[in-house]
C-alpha cells in the first residue's frame, strides 16, 4: 500500500499539478492539506475519474483536509478534545483492503505563529492530537498519522537552523511535543530510512528558498508498530517545487508491505 501526505496550498490552483503526480505515482491513499475551500468546492468528480473515493472536511478560504481513496473508506473529521474548535484541520479514515483495515488520519497541525495565543491554540491542539493518537494505539492497528505538522523535529531538518530558532515551527516546547506524540510508539518514517541533512518538504516562495534549498522538513507519515513493520520505502517528489506555480510544499509517501 502506498500512502501520500501532501499540502496543496488550494488544491483548485493546484488540480492539475494533483492529477498528474497521482497519474505518475499511483498512491493508494492521499492526504491532503489546506485544501482552502468548502466540501462542495472541492474537485471530486476530477479526483473519481482517476479511481478515488474522496471524502473532505474544508474550510472557506483556510484550512482544510482530505483523504482520497482507492479503497473503501469510513470517515470521521474532528479530533477529539475541544468542541468549540471550528478549523478545519483533522480528517480520519479507516480504510479497508485486501490485507484488513488501515487508519489514516490527513492532519494539518496549527503553524502556531503571530502571538502567544496562537501558540497556545498550537501547543493544545498538538496535545489533544497526543491523547487522541494515544487512544487510537490500543486498537493495535496499521496506524499513519500523516501530514503537514508545523513542526522541524531536529537541526539537521532545516537548512539554516539558526534562522529559526524564534518561529514557532522550531521553539523547544514545540519538538518536545512531537517528541512527546513519537514517544508513545510512532516511528518516523523518513528517519526510519535516511539519515539525511537534505530530506526537505518545504521551501517559502520568498527569498529564492527553492533556488538556495534553504527547505525544512515539516511533513511527516508516522507509523504505528504495526505499520512500521510493513515499511519497506520512503519517497520525497522533490521535484514538484520545480513546477509551474507549485505548492510551497512537496509529497511524501510511504510504501507498505
Amino acid at each position: 500500500m502506498r500512502i501520500a501526505t501532501w499540502n496543496v496550498n488550494s488544491v483548485r490552483q493546484r488540480l492539475e499539478h494533483l492529477l498528474d503526480w497521482m497519474k505518475e505515482t499511483q498512491p493508494d491513499v492521499v492526504c491532503l492539506q489546506e485544501i482552502k475551500c468548502v466540501d462542495e468546492a472541492f474537485p471530486r468528480a476530477e479526483i473519481e475519474s482517476l479511481g478515488y473515493n474522496v471524502a473532505t472536511h474544508g474550510q472557506k478560504t483556510f484550512n482544510g483536509v482530505a483523504i482520497l481513496s482507492k479503497y473503501p473508506i469510513e470517515c470521521e473529521t474532528r479530533l477529539p478534545g475541544d468542541l468549540a474548535d471550528e478549523q478545519s484541520r483533522y480528517i480520519e479514515a479507516v480504510v479497508s483492503h485486501d490485507g484488513g483495515i488501515t487508519r489514516v488520519a490527513s492532519i494539518y497541525l496549527p503553524n502556531g505563529n503571530g502571538g502567544p495565543e496562537k501558540y497556545a491554540y498550537k501547543l493544545a491542539w498538538m496535545e489533544r492530537l497526543r491523547l487522541h493518537a494515544q487512544e487510537l494505539l490500543k486498537l493495535e492497528e496499521r496506524l499513519v498519522l500523516a501530514g503537514d505538522f508545523n513542526v522541524i523535529p531536529e537541526p539537521r531538518d532545516v537548512k539554516s537552523p539558526g534562522a529559526w530558532l524564534n518561529d514557532a515551527l522550531f521553539l523547544p516546547p514545540t519538538r518536545a511535543a512531537f517528541r512527546e506524540l513519537l514517544a508513545l510508539g510512532f516511528t518516523d518514517a523518513l528517519r526510519a530510512v535516511t539519515d539525511s541533512n537534505d530530506a526537505y518538504t518545504f521551501w517559502d516562495y520568498t527569498a529564492g528558498a527553492w533556488r538556495r534549498n534553504e527547505g525544512i522538513r515539516i511533513d511527516h507519515l508516522l507509523l504505528s508498530p504495526q505499520a512500521a513493520d510493513r515499511l519497506t520505502n520512503v519517497t520525497i517528489d522533490r521535484h514538484l517545487r520545480a513546477l509551474e506555480k507549485p505548492s510551497d510544499h512537496v509529497p511524501i509517501r510511504v510504501d507498505l508491505a
